[in-house]
């Protein structure tokens, strides 16, 4: 049994990493400052199927407080840290720069510095495909992404480079993982898979950014877990994409499949076009399948299903969430 400490343990991919850990026999310590970001009845909602787990432990801490970061870290001795935390939205980012570089930068460095002073020599760092903006897709890893269009892909960019910094002075073995436009049950409420399900199952309008020809590499959450804890075998310093890797699916494709699966036709209200908004994403998945031995297995049309359901079984929790 190893024990892990996950950071934003109550957030989408935290919460859904660490109930894997612990399904793995695993200890968790989690931690999570449960910021109002998005509606925080939806990360409680999530804790509470982790506090179900015996070897599950949790703490409201920031990780920008370092001091008490400290105290922990001089209390229980962990054999990784996966910083799931975030302040997450590129457009988002645009109007309150400063609190995403104080969490993504600053709560990274509160961490690594920890992890080099208490010798723990694993680290899960989650990035972000917008730090590919400006490129054509595919993106790989080995593409210079020093013209990030968002603050939010600024702060992601340099967190990873201050992960390799602890790497180098503190032998701590790096795994930044790049997601790519995650969604399944219980997902961001800010993001269009929830905002779609829900709108379109209520009978509700849509907002649709532009003409809805933008495309992402939606990934499902099942196969974002199994790459990260893979990635807890990585040795020295890896920058890995964990994406779809197929063919990126449109926005009004998304209406479409989720239309079809709720046998509802949505109604559509089109604004303009966000500053900071990429027009597409698109993982290659390579250096992944090779160093992980992973690829996703579930499709856009599946994982929307899936997320329809835990909507349908949750329907008094999920319509009440603030959008």
């Amino acid at each position: 049994m190893n024990h892990y400490l996950v950071t934003g343990t109550a957030g989408f991919i935290g919460a859904a990493t660490a109930k894997r850990l612990l399904e793995l026999g695993h200890r968790v310590t989690g931690i999570d400052n449960l910021n109002d970001f998005y509606d925080v009845s939806l990360k409680e909602h999530r804790l509470q199927a982790l506090r179900e787990h015996q070897e599950f432990s949790y703490q409201t801490m920031d990780i920008e407080d370092f001091k008490g970061l400290q105290r922990l870290f001089e209390n229980q001795s962990f054999d990784a840290v996966l910083n799931l935390a975030a302040r997450a939205n590129p457009v988002k980012s645009i109007n309150d720069p400063n609190v995403y570089f104080s969490t993504n930068v600053q709560g990274t460095i509160n961490l690594l510095r920890l992890m080099g002073r208490f010798d723990v020599r694993r680290f899960i760092l989650a990035s972000s495909s917008s730090v590919y903006a400006g490129h054509d897709p595919p993106f790989d890893e080995d593409m210079r992404v020093d013209h990030p269009i968002s603050p939010y892909a600024a702060s992601k960019r340099g967190a990873e480079l201050i992960a390799y910094t602890y790497h180098y002075l503190h032998q701590i073995n790096v795994a930044v993982l790049r997601y790519f436009t995650v969604f399944g049950p219980a997902g961001r409420p800010d993001m269009a898979p929830f905002r779609f399900v829900r709108w379109i199952a209520e009978g509700d309008a849509i907002e649709v950014f532009g003409d809805g020809s933008q495309s992402r590499d939606f990934t499902y959450i099942e196969d974002i877990v199994e790459g990260t804890i893979r990635s807890l075998e990585i040795s020295g310093y890896e920058v890995l994409n964990l994406g779809g890797g197929r063919n990126p699916i449109t926005i009004n494709q998304l209406i479409s499949i989720i239309e079809k699966q709720l046998a509802k036709c949505a109604i559509i209200h089109r604004t303009r076009r966000a500053e900071g908004d990429m027009n597409v994403t698109r993982a290659d998945i390579t250096k992944s399948k090779k160093l992980l031995d992973w690829e996703p297995t579930i499709s856009v049309q599946e994982g929307i299903g899936k997320t329809i359901k835990w909507y349908k079984e949750n329907r008094l929790l999920a319509r009440r969430i603030r959008l």
